[in-house]
Parts: structure tokens; sequence; C-alpha cells
């Protein structure tokens, strides 16, 4: 096989596993936004606090494993009394509650920054395992990162098609005051689905941690990412998220072997102008009737 080909499969491969990723981060803020109208500017934030929490708990542990599991129920714990005391008090003031997750965003960050350091650290692969892939050796981690995050997509499908939660959370982000009119407790969904998208984002944060250099700072530019997936996708959509997050992280691996970093993202942004030019509700967006 050409030297050349094998670069761009390596890539795609790369820009499909961190689709994985991005897809769970994006479909975290794509609910909060579908259910509670919060454009959640600390959403690459809560990324970024997971991978921390990820490199501090893991040595205190002994297992990654259980620092994965871990480290969701300490976000919950953090999101459920941000949704309660913050952002509650001023639902459907959009501009205030979008600056409050702004000074949410900068408190993380400083917070970070104050106890992990400003200098990037790499983490340990926590499964140092390699496959045969097109003949050269590939890390098995990031294969690993591909099942467990179609796992827990799978899992969310389920939760919110197949169990009466789930059912809630859709009536919300359909309509939320019929919602409320047919009785549907919303308080209760908006805390639930805050404290659901906080926790995929954690989630993302703990995968992509051995894989990318944790820093107070990496959540600026996976935020723009999920943001712009879920605009792409279309609100409220997990199969346009995945179809989203997979195709624009393979379309910036790909040409990441033609191009510099900088005019590889840039074709992001041409893609999202295009499909939006088609589809102005992305590519799975419904129109409202």
């Amino acid at each position: 096989m050409p030297e050349w080909l094998l670069n761009v499969l390596f890539l795609l491969m790369n820009g499909l596993i961190w689709g994985l990723i991005i897809a769970l981060i994006a479909l975290g803020l794509s609910l909060i936004f579908g259910v509670m109208g919060i454009v959640n500017m600390a959403h690459g934030d809560l990324y970024m606090v997971g991978a921390v929490l990820a490199f501090y708990l893991i040595p205190l542990l002994g297992s990654f494993w259980l620092a994965l599991l871990v480290v969701p129920l300490i976000i919950a714990v953090i999101a459920a009394p941000i949704e309660r005391f913050i952002l509650r008090p001023y639902e459907g003031h959009h501009a205030v509650t979008m600056i409050a997750t702004v000074g949410i965003s900068f408190i993380l960050q400083q917070a970070a920054l104050a106890t992990y350091g400003g200098i990037p650290k790499k983490m340990a692969d926590p499964w140092d395992v390699t496959f045969n892939l097109f003949g050269v050796s590939y890390p098995g981690y990031r294969l690993l990162i591909a099942g467990i995050s179609i796992v827990i997509l799978a899992a969310i499908w389920l939760f919110l098609y197949r169990t009466s939660y789930g059912v809630l959370i859709r009536a919300s982000i359909q309509d939320k005051n019929m919602a409320a009119a047919m009785g549907i407790d919303v308080n209760r969904v908006l805390i639930g689905t805050f404290v659901l998208g906080s926790v995929l984002a954690a989630i993302g944060g703990v995968l992509a941690a051995p894989i990318t250099q944790v820093f107070y700072l990496m959540g600026a530019d996976v935020a723009l990412l999920a943001f712009i997936v879920v605009i792409i996708g279309g609100l409220g959509s997990l199969g346009g998220t995945l179809v989203a997050a997979l195709s624009l992280c393979a379309i910036e691996g790909v040409m990441s072997a033609v191009l510099n970093p900088t005019l590889s993202k840039a074709a992001i942004f041409v893609v999202m102008i295009v499909i939006l030019m088609i589809r102005p509700r992305g590519l799975f967006g419904e129109a409202e009737h």
C-alpha cells in the first residue's frame, strides 16, 4: 500500500474516533439547548474539568476505568446546583443565561489554572496495546474509545426513545410549554437534562485525556466544534449529531494530510456554510409547524 494512502487511512481512522468523542459532547450540548434554550458556553470547560479530574483521580484510584465511572458522578454533583441555583432563576432570559454560562466557564478555567497549572500535561495510555491495522501498529486504546463511545451513544438512544423519562425530554424539546400544560414536571426534566448533558461532556473529557494534552483551555476548540456539529446535525437529533460529528472530524482528519491545521479547520466552516445554505435547520432538523 502506498505510504500516502496509508497516512490518509490513519488520519481518517483518527478523525472517525475523535468524531465519536465529539458526538458525545455535542449531544449533551444539543439536549441542553433543546430543552432549556440555553447556549451553554461552559460546556467545553465541563469537558476540560472531566479530563483534569481524571488526571488527578487515576493515581488516587489506581485505575483509569474506575476514574471513568467516578468523574461523571462528580460532574453530576457539580452540574445539579448550577442548573438549580444559577440558571433556573433566569429561565427564558436567553442573554442572561448565556452570560451566566460565560461566568461559569471563567470560574472553571481559573479553578483549573489555580489547581492544575497552566502547563499542558500528557497522561499515560491506560491500555498500552497495539493492533495490526493496514500492516502497521495502531494504538488499541483508540479502538477501545470507539467501542466505548458507540456503547454510550447506543445507551443514550435507548434512554431517549425507550424510557418514559426519555419521552419527557423529547416532549420538552418539541414544546416545553405544552409539556408543562400536560402535567410534565418540567423542572425535573430541566435539571435532569442539564446533568445528563454535563456528564456526557465529562465522559468525553476522560476518554480524550490519554490521546490529547490535558490543559485548562483545552475545552475551547472542542466547544466550537461541538456547536458546529449541533448546528449541522439538527437540534436534538441523535442521528444528526452522530453523522455530523463523524463527517466533520473525518473531513478535518483527511484534509490535514494535505493542508495545514488552520486550513483544515477552515474547511469545516465551509462545509457548515454549504449545508446550512441547503438545509437551514441542519441535516436532520425538523421544520417548525
